[in-house]
């Protein structure tokens, strides 16, 4: 078994339509006041207007300049001939029976992308994507049968989390007692695409998202997901400083090449060292590894020992995912018997090891599925054998 391997660092280019107007959404403080200047906002009163916009836009989730009350109205009639405020589009809404919610959202250029809210007791966290498609051909994951179209702009990646406030009525009311309930209290980097392919879009699109005056979420409250970019995640941790989960699934070179090729370029060792210096780097306190469990292939007990003795030294969780299956993939979840297992050596070595709930398979919104509804059709199994075969 087999799959292509990976494309480098360079995504493949896919020019975006042009607008008369330029979108508000995604630019950082920096880029909207160079923005307002340029448009002819006098340089003395730009900073100020950043911050009124600031406000309208990201704490009261407000889309049309001339309700933005404590502009002047000629500066508001100013705005609008010359911006806009544009999030993605809703396409198709599914409710899963947990509860979990699952967005097909249409960008510009009419391309599609998935982002999941998933709700839990003590917290609400939004998956959110970063390309559409993916270049990195994971052999187990539903997006990587995707081809990569273009990477997501930051107001795209920002434009997610705003509309998953929209739909659960989180933005606050004006006037209305101040309520401290954040329903959506956690983002995960974890949809479509590789963060880390697009490392410039996804920085400003989190400063945006990080701001203390708008949806202020806390760095903490922010994990990227990476395969293993390597080159990428020191300047992850400087840039962004959010928690670093990493996308890891196997213990040797070997299986680690078939499950996640981007490990023939940057192996298992170059990853792990570069994986020591993160929390360092971005006083963060630990890496999540992700370790999906494929039966047969990765969870066995000597995986889990050689597991911990990878990943010694470093401050580390595991989360063990069971495989969510979808037609035609070519691999079977682990048995919960073999996954508990598993967890318990990781447990025994002193590593927090939870098993992650499968949430929203029947909407195929788990870890791993994510893919637009109005792809191509679903591939058979024969379809993948073949484009795996082209490609190793």
């Amino acid at each position: 078994m087999t799959a292509p391997i990976t494309q480098d660092l360079l995504t493949i280019p896919r020019k975006l339509p042009e607008t008369p107007l330029m979108n508000i959404v995604g630019l950082t403080r920096d880029q909207l006041r160079d923005a307002l200047i340029q448009a002819g906002t006098p340089e003395k009163q730009a900073k100020m207007r950043v911050g009124q916009i600031w406000q309208w836009v990201y704490h009261w989730g407000v889309r049309d300049f001339a309700q933005m009350t404590n502009l002047a109205k000629d500066y508001r009639v100013f705005l609008a001939e010359r911006f806009e405020i544009s999030v993605p589009e809703i396409v198709t809404r599914q409710v899963s029976a947990d509860g979990t919610r699952k967005y097909l959202l249409r960008i510009a250029g009419g391309h599609e992308v998935e982002t999941v809210y998933i709700p839990e007791e003590s917290r609400g966290t939004l998956c959110i994507s970063s390309q559409v498609g993916c270049t990195l051909t994971c052999s187990f994951c539903h997006t990587g049968t995707q081809k990569l179209v273009r990477n997501l702009t930051a107001g795209e990646i920002v434009g997610q989390v705003m509309v998953a406030r929209d739909d659960l009525g989180e933005w606050p009311v004006q006037g209305a007692p101040k309520d401290e309930t954040r329903l959506v209290s956690n983002v995960v980097l974890m949809g479509m695409g590789e963060p880390l392919y697009n490392f410039d879009n996804v920085r400003d699109a989190m400063k945006v998202v990080m701001d203390g005056e708008g949806i202020s979420l806390s760095r903490r409250r922010i994990t990227l997901s990476t395969s293993g970019i390597v080159p990428e995640i020191a300047k992850t941790a400087e840039e962004i400083g959010c928690l670093l989960a990493v996308s890891f699934h196997a213990t040797t070179d070997e299986t680690r090449n078939m499950l996640v090729p981007v490990n023939k370029k940057w192996n298992i060792e170059t990853l792990l060292n570069a994986l020591r210096e993160y929390p360092r780097l971005s006083n963060s306190e630990r890496i999540t590894f992700e370790y999906v469990m494929l039966d047969g292939v990765n969870d066995s007990d000597a995986d889990a020992r050689r597991l911990v003795k990878l990943i010694r030294g470093i401050p580390a969780k595991i989360n063990l995912i069971p495989f969510n299956e979808w037609p035609g993939v070519a691999y079977k979840r682990s048995s919960w018997e073999r996954i508990e297992a598993f967890a318990d050596i990781v447990h025994k070595a002193g590593y927090a090891s939870p098993i992650r709930t499968p949430r929203g398979e029947d909407i195929m919104a788990a870890c791993g599925q994510l893919k637009s509804a109005t792809e191509r059709g679903r591939k058979s199994r024969a379809e993948i054998a073949a484009e795996a075969a082209a490609g190793a």
